[in-house]
């Protein structure tokens, strides 16, 4: 399996970004609101409640029931321990994502609910092509810079791979407008979001790459106020663990109506 994240790197941006005293988690602070929303519309009542999070003080204060652990490759849930596992906004540096789920839907009891928030889709595209030009400008070449970012119906697929009843991937795109470039860079730094790729380059950048980059960034994605908008796409993804009360779909052929019927419509047999 190829390794996607430097493991030690992504702890450290977490570090750092807890160690301003002001860590950038405005957009855990949506996801958290969209997650109790989603709970809410659930008609079920949950007891036994684990959070999986790079940032577990800011989940703990929501969830104050639940138990928060780290999202390592070997996550600490015991089989069947939880009726509900909510993994918050750090899938997406997992190397196995798949495995992650599967070892979600272990934790999880019969007809226990998996909820999930993570970045993906067109999650900060501009700053990726704008990183991109610039280097391919200056350096006739590309380095890792960006985290790869999963399409939602990958996503959906991976749900289903993991063994999940009754997979719903959708998204949340939001758009964060800054005042520069570099800005955008500081709160990524106040995130814990910045680069922690395993492939990325060891030495450090040259000023003119990043000043490059600006330009590039402000001529495609500014606006009549001067300023910038980042993209942030919030994937959310639901699953249940199998449980034999919930809705199965039928064998095929078993349908006793026709589509047509119920549509009104006339029906054209295909050719041979």
């Amino acid at each position: 399996m190829n390794t996607l994240t430097d493991r030690a790197a992504l702890i450290r941006n977490r570090r750092r970004a807890n160690r301003t005293g002001q860590p950038a988690l405005f957009l855990h602070e949506a996801a958290r609101d969209e997650i109790k929303h989603r709970l809410e519309l659930v008609n079920k009542t949950f007891s036994d409640i684990a959070v999986v999070s790079g940032f577990p003080e800011f989940w703990q204060n929501t969830f104050t029931e639940a138990l928060c652990v780290s999202d390592d490759a070997t996550l600490e849930l015991a089989p069947q321990a939880h009726d509900l596992v909510i993994h918050t906004m750090c899938l997406h540096w997992a190397d196995d994502p798949v495995g992650q789920m599967i070892q979600v839907r272990r934790a999880l009891q019969a007809d226990g609910l998996f909820l999930a928030v993570m970045f993906g889709g067109e999650t900060l595209h501009e700053l990726r092509a704008a990183l991109a030009q610039a280097e391919s400008d200056l350096f006739g070449g590309l380095s890792p810079r960006v985290a790869p970012m999963a399409e939602i119906r990958d996503l959906g697929a991976l749900l289903q791979r993991a063994g999940f009843a009754l997979p719903v991937a959708d998204s949340l795109p939001t758009k964060v407008s800054y005042t520069s470039p570099h800005h955008l860079m500081r709160d990524l730094q106040a995130m814990g979001e910045n680069n922690a790729l395993a492939s990325r380059l060891r030495h450090g950048t040259q000023k003119r790459l990043f000043d490059r980059a600006c330009d590039i960034y402000r001529d495609r994605f500014g606006d009549d106020q001067n300023r910038i908008t980042a993209t942030f796409d919030l994937i959310f993804l639901t699953g249940w663990a199998p449980d034999a009360s919930q809705p199965q779909p039928l064998r095929p052929g078993s349908a006793s109506s026709r589509l047509a019927d119920a549509l009104g419509a006339t029906e054209t047999p295909l050719k041979d």
